[in-house]
């Protein structure tokens, strides 16, 4: 089947809808298996898979609306207590969520249709279902039928009036569509045609909408599921839900009910008659009136009468429950989505920015009072550069308690497959970072979470021998520190084995046998490429591919990672981030005719070079000795040094080194320019930038900086002398 443009379009956007509810399906599944009393979790779930199955009812998708009915249903007897939560039945849901997803990411490649292959896994997993679909709930009678009569929610009727965008059907979507879908949900005991907009025939447009309805519906669903039906017309329809007229004196009571505090906002809201969706709109409208009047807004209760949300009656009963009379605007935190094309777009155009206001360096005005004009003017340039720079920068800023719940599931199938029991605890899911740096930390990640179960945590048995608790603990832990984001995995398992690291580390030649190496160096030997101190090849690790790749990928992130372990007692491997990978405070020296920008977080102080012979390497620093790196050398920049050279010294994971440059030129805004493929290879060298005067400065990177001249001294001195 070939999709037109404008079907192709709302396709899309029902794909990104439908991800969203299939990670909120699979989150909410395994939450439940932990907390099986939780009751709003339970809705939670049955409220996505009732979702992702009304929309795609909306696009005839019906492979997906069988499978979900089916997964919904399940769900539905785990709601109304019929079902009882067990890690069989978590078992037997999850790979569903897993199968919807697929199915999903197939519509997202233009294919509606499902393969035989996918219907044979549909099948497969619905016959894992079956056990769970016999359940009923039973009575002190004795009779089934009794008791979910006594569970049942009320039905209540609802008047629908739908006045869909002239634009709908060139969108792809048919308004029969959604009735045809509203039968579903309840009976429908009255539909009106409404063709008051209709044109004469021959100023019809055949691909136009000119027709409206009046519908009465009779359901137990919610209001706010009636509504949801609606989600991807709403932006060009006129679409209104009020209760029909003999359900008002149900609505009042309820209301009445209601603790005298609330404001009305939230008591029409958790009455049901109103949705947070019509409120979050009805204030949107009395702001927007506020502002075009110049007057005080509009109760809140006159704007949803006015737009015909709710009766007269029912907003009454609110305002009599209320104890205040003036209605306090409720300020809510709202979530958007935003396209990434357009947030990247912006990022670059906050850089241009930036490079613009180093620019303004160069006056413009004559005579000492235009000096202080222009300097007035970039100051406040600056000043209005950086509140841009910081808001554009915190679009992209997202929690990543998102991706860290991710291994919920990880850690559930892996500890089946290894017959382990590990508790997973999760701290600081609240810290921010850029949401590039988050979906590329995900696989770094991975590797660390399994080779933790795997190799670190041990079996049950073990763990009983040594005194430790029978459940081992995996943690993973994000905080803040110094403009950077620290991830820690850590697990409370054997921990590394020193001596093990460096008999592998011999046998492949990655030391000389006699190498004194301190504790650091040891454990970061398990980061080179090949290197597994596994006895046997699982399907999880043991082959030596993995962690070389996390310190790969945390390099290339401008990023680096620490090993801390005690033997017995467990290891921490901590993971050093910075915030964000668009633009960066920085540090710009020169050498030569040569500029470099070392980032700010990772400057501490900055000396003048004392004298001294030419070829030494290290100071003397308030009585501590001091190695440093001269930028000139290590760049074979050519010129003589200036006479006056400086050190900015630098520290990165807890060693300090100190770099050598002629000139300091100060802090700047660095907008970061990736190099290219041609200079991959290159290493210390993170990005560019370009400097106000149209020069390019590079990057330094500190991290492999730092390591580089270690190592380049562990080999000077092993070379024999004479």
């Amino acid at each position: 089947m070939a999709l037109d443009d404008d079907m192709r379009e709302a396709l899309d956007m029902f794909v990104t809808e439908a991800r969203d509810l299939v990670q909120e399906l699979e989150e909410g599944l395994l939450e439940l298996e932990g907390q099986p009393a939780g009751s709003e979790t339970v809705n939670a779930v049955f409220r996505a898979a009732h979702t992702l199955k009304g929309s795609s009812g909306l696009f005839g998708l019906r492979h997906l609306v069988e499978f979900t009915h089916v997964v919904e249903t399940v769900l539905g007897s785990v709601r109304d207590g019929v079902l009882s939560v067990t890690p069989p039945l978590v078992s037997a849901l999850l790979p569903c969520a897993d199968h919807i997803s697929a199915m999903i990411a197939s519509l997202s490649d233009g294919v509606l249709e499902p393969p035989p292959s996918m219907v044979a896994d549909s099948a497969r997993l619905l016959s894992g279902l079956e056990p769970y679909l016999s359940a009923e709930l039973p009575d002190a009678t004795g009779s089934p039928d009794a008791s979910a009569e006594a569970v049942a929610p009320a039905e209540r009727s609802w008047l629908l009036s739908l006045r869909f965008g002239e634009d709908c059907l060139r969108n792809g979507m048919d308004p029969l569509s959604f009735l045809r879908y509203l039968g579903s949900l309840g009976s429908l005991t009255s539909v009106t045609v409404d063709t008051s907009a209709l044109p004469v025939a021959d100023e019809m447009d055949p691909e136009s909408c000119y027709l409206g309805f009046e519908v009465e519906l009779s359901s137990v669903v919610p209001k706010p599921e009636i509504e949801s039906v609606f989600d991807f017309v709403r932006e060009d329809s006129d679409i209104r839900i009020v209760p029909a007229p003999n359900q008002l004196d149900s609505y009042v009571r309820a209301i009445k009910a209601m603790p005298e505090n609330d404001r009305i906002g939230d008591v029409l809201v958790t009455s049901g008659a109103v949705t947070e969706l019509e409120m979050a709109e009805a204030l949107r409208r009395q702001q927007e009136r506020a502002v075009r009047e110049g007057k005080q807004p509009v109760p809140i209760g006159e704007i949803l009468i006015e737009q015909g949300i709710v009766p007269k009656a029912i907003v009454d009963a609110a305002l009599t429950r209320q104890r205040r009379t003036t209605e306090t605007r409720s300020h809510d935190t709202q979530t958007i989505r935003i396209d990434a094309a357009r947030l990247d777009k912006l990022i670059d155009l906050v850089g241009e920015l930036v490079i613009a206001q180093s620019s303004t360096g160069v006056p413009g005005f004559p005579g000492a009072a235009g000096a202080d004009r222009a300097a007035e003017a970039r100051a406040e340039v600056m000043r209005l550069v950086d509140e841009v720079r910081h808001s554009a920068l915190s679009l992209r800023m997202v929690p990543i308690g998102t991706t860290l719940r991710r291994f919920e599931r990880v850690v559930r199938d892996v500890c089946m497959d290894l017959g382990k029991d590990v508790s997973l605890v999760i701290t600081g899911g609240d810290a921010e970072m850029d949401k590039a740096l988050v979906e590329r930390i995900s696989d770094p990640l991975l590797h660390l979470v399994r080779n933790s179960l795997d190799h670190g945590i041990e079996p049950g048995g073990e763990r009983r021998k040594h005194g430790k608790n029978e459940q081992g603990t995996l943690r993973l832990n994000a905080y803040h520190d110094a403009g950077n984001i620290v991830i820690e995995v850590a697990d409370d398992g054997r921990g590394l084995d020193r001596d093990r690291i460096l008999a592998k580390a011999m046998e492949r030649s990655l030391i000389a046998p006699d190498a004194m190496l301190t504790d650091p160096e040891v454990y970061n030997l398990i980061f080179e490429a090949g290197f597994s101190t596994a006895d046997k090849i699982s399907n999880l690790s043991g082959r030596g591919v993995g962690m070389d790749v996390v310190k790969r990928n945390v390099t290339a992130l401008r990023g680096s990672i620490e090993v801390e372990t005690a033997r017995g007692v467990g290891t921490t491997i901590r993971i050093r981030l910075p915030l964000t990978l668009a633009i960066i405070d920085g540090f710009l020296v020169g050498v030569g005719d040569s500029s470099f920008i070392v980032p700010l977080d990772r400057v501490i102080e900055c000396v003048e070079l004392p004298p001294g012979p030419l070829g030494r390497d290290c100071m003397n620093l308030r009585g501590e000795v001091l190695p440093f790196i001269r930028l000139r050398q290590l760049f074979g920049i050519p010129g003589e040094p200036a006479r006056r050279q400086n050190v900015v010294i630098v520290e990165q994971s807890g060693v300090r080194t100190g770099l050598v440059v002629d000139s300091l030129l100060g802090e700047l805004q660095t907008v970061i320019k990736p190099l290219g493929v041609l200079f991959s290879r290159v290493k210390c060298i993170s990005g560019s930038t370009i400097l106000g005067s149209g020069e390019v400065a590079l990057i330094l990177d500190v991290g492999p900086l730092i390591a580089g001249h270690s190592d380049r001294e562990h080999t000077r001195q092993a070379v024999p002398v004479g």
